[in-house]
């Protein structure tokens, strides 16, 4: 078997890609095609646990659920997760690499993934009747193209035909698309096939001569004009770009279960909030830089942390040490996730520097634990229970370090009968490693309910994502040619020595 493949590249960061592979997934799913996504190279910290050990970009996760998959390192070989302001970990087929600086990974070391790109890729096209990539960031960041494994340069090395995506949303989208033909040198511009509008608000037929623009002026032919769809907002989102500063908590919430999350600036697997975020009782906000913690709230969640060092002064800076504290004290409640938990105990010890430099910093102070920083990763979905409720748990990890204490005799979760997680002694202040835990139905309206009684509404969580999915795939059914797509994904050329 070998498939047919399409690639779809965008003309700048956040244009939707993403979201409309996931659907197209769904599509091909549902007419009888075997499908998989790729994304040769990613760079996000919001990351998912494959079934076998490794980890690769939410987004891909996603989109293989879109495809009735489960999470694969071969979808997303090569993942970035920023570290820092100038340096990320390099994880390649789920397992770390290496830390390196941009210059480093762009100069160096990123023309030698190629191989691990196209060992993924005839992966798939060998098992699969069609493959849906995804490119990154621009096609147009023609500064990036040499060595480029992400978009053109993908492209080129299997004769990709290339579908090209322009935001209406941001404005300039004629410029945009038509542009990208200008910068593009005449050799990539030939493997474009075809172009997408996408978050069109409106009447699509108002368009209609925008459309006419773009295609005489490229020559490239449309695919359609997708209206902006509020399903893509309610699927689990990868990119930390997308919180939203207007998604803040009010001061009137009306009566509902308020819960502030500090927006960190190494913020990692954010989409544990998605599932809060939909319940009709809750108000979740984020709290951005330069704000305070409000400390009206009903919780504090801690979200995960790429970077738990970094993050630890960054809250420091912003004075939200003191804001949790506080709340903490005062008897407020506070959870803390992944990075999140190792923040609130009392030290955070990195002989190796893995986290970044070497050495210890004192914590929030709020769990009598201790965390030190190993150079292993623990990557693992696991299963297990509520040690308070007895409520079942399915969940993942993806962390490094260790945490010890007398406050993990008081354990969160019981995985295997062995305690995870801790829980101060006035139970007020907890955490955990495990990602994915409010995507519980079950635990995540037994946690409401022990905040205010019957706020927990019966959502169903994973049917909510079917649910939005199936619409999503419907919306795109109906504005896109789907046959006249679908038609330009041809057989690739297979690369036998990379």
């Amino acid at each position: 078997m070998v498939a047919k493949v399409l690639m779809f590249q965008g003309t700048g960061s956040d244009v939707g890609k993403s979201t409309l592979v996931a659907g197209l997934c769904r599509i091909a799913t549902q007419r009888g095609l075997k499908v998989a996504p790729f994304k040769p190279q990613n760079m996000s910290n919001n990351a998912a646990a494959c079934l076998n050990g490794g980890e690769i970009g939410r987004a891909q996760a996603l989109q293989a659920r879109a495809a009735n998959l489960e999470p694969c390192v071969h979808f997303n070989p090569v993942l970035l997760k920023p570290q820092s302001d100038r340096t990320a970990q390099v994880v390649v087929h789920g397992k770390v690499l290496s830390t390196l600086s941009a210059s480093e990974y762009m100069n160096d070391r990123r023309a030698s993934l190629m191989g691990s790109v196209i060992e993924s890729f005839q992966y798939l096209c060998e098992n699969y009747d069609l493959v849906l990539v995804e490119g990154a960031g621009s096609a147009s960041e023609i500064n990036l193209r040499e060595r480029d494994i992400a978009n053109m340069g993908f492209a080129q090395k299997v004769n990709a035909p290339v579908c090209l995506i322009g935001d209406i949303d941001r404005g300039g989208v004629i410029a945009s698309v038509v542009g990208t033909k200008t910068v593009i040198t005449p050799n990539d511009a030939s493997l474009i096939s075809s172009f997408i509008i996408n978050r069109f608000r409106g009447d699509p037929r108002l368009f209609d001569d925008g459309v006419s623009a773009i295609e005489q002026l490229s020559g490239w032919p449309c695919r359609g004009v997708v209206p902006w769809l509020p399903s893509a907002l309610k699927l689990p989102q990868e990119d930390s770009v997308l919180l939203k500063i207007d998604e803040e908590v009010t001061t009137d919430s009306s009566g509902k279960i308020r819960i502030a999350v500090p927006m960190l600036s190494r913020i990692a697997n954010f989409d544990d909030m998605d599932p809060l975020r939909l319940e009709p009782n809750v108000e979740l906000g984020f709290v951005p830089p330069g704000q305070v913690i409000p400390q009206d709230v009903d919780v504090i969640i801690i979200p995960g942390s790429k970077s738990v060092m970094a993050d630890l002064a960054f809250m420091r800076e912003q004075g939200w040490d003191h804001d949790i504290v506080a709340f903490a004290r005062n008897g407020g409640r506070v959870l803390g996730l992944c990075g999140g938990y190792q923040l609130l105990g009392q030290t955070i010890h990195d002989p190796s520097g893995v986290d970044g430099h070497p050495g210890s910093a004192a914590a929030l102070g709020l769990l009598e634990i201790t965390t030190e920083m190993f150079p292993d990763k623990q990557t693992r979905l696991t299963q297990g229970k509520c040690s308070r409720s007895n409520h079942a748990i399915s969940a993942y990890e993806i962390h490094a370090g260790t945490t010890k204490g007398p406050d993990t005799q008081r354990p969160m979760v019981l995985l295997d009968g062995n305690p995870e997680g801790a829980i101060n002694a006035t139970g007020n202040v907890e955490g955990t490693y495990l990602h994915g835990l409010f995507s519980n139905d079950a635990f995540r309206g037994w946690w409401l309910n022990t905040i205010s009684q019957s706020a927990a509404s019966g959502l169903n969580f994973e049917q909510t994502i079917e649910t939005e999915l199936n619409r999503l795939a419907n919306g795109l059914q109906n504005s896109l040619d789907i046959d006249a797509l679908f038609d330009d994904a041809k057989t690739p050329a297979i690369i036998s020595e990379p």
